[in-house]
């Protein structure tokens, strides 16, 4: 197929072209090592424990703050006259005001799960938890856009307490 004369002249060629998927795997392992600092980043540097009450009704909230500015935590509400909300926070602060999903069940026995957004903002060593206009999109929970979160009318404050392991 191919004369003697067109190999000798074009090995250079195939010997570049062979050695190219070496030369890219060997830059693949910025990739492992860039996953191994992001993890690092991600673990929990900072752990706050809230609670509240609001009549009969109290409130308890665990606040893990990552690495990579992300949070996570727990939530669990006792409303003396429904039940219980239990469930896990996600989000991030944004100046002052932790935004998060609420992903929780009610009551012992109800296996629906539910996604709430919630605004929390931080003033004087507490978490006051905001009100606002949410809408669902799509199967997604969120705050309008536009109209403001009022954390004048929110019922739980949470002050800061031991937490419990």
């Amino acid at each position: 197929m191919f004369n003697k004369d067109f190999i000798m002249k074009n090995t250079p060629l195939y010997l570049a072209f062979m050695a190219l998927p070496l030369l890219l795997s060997c830059g693949s392992n910025t990739n492992t090592d860039q996953k191994g600092d992001l993890a690092d980043t991600d673990s929990v540097i900072n752990k706050q424990c809230f609670v509240a009450a609001d009549g009969k009704d109290t409130a308890n909230l665990v606040v893990n703050t990552k690495g990579s500015g992300k949070v996570s935590g727990h939530l669990t509400i006792n409303y003396a006259e429904k039940g219980k909300n239990d469930g896990e926070i996600e989000g991030k602060f944004s100046g002052d005001t932790l935004f998060v999903d609420y992903t929780f069940k009610i009551g012992e026995t109800n296996k629906t799960v539910y996604k709430n957004p919630l605004a929390l903002l931080k003033k004087d060593g507490k978490m006051v938890l905001g009100v606002g206009q949410i809408e669902t999109t799509m199967g997604r929970s969120y705050f309008v856009k536009g109209k403001p979160i009022s954390f004048d009318k929110g019922r739980f404050i949470f002050s800061s307490a031991e937490c419990k392991e």
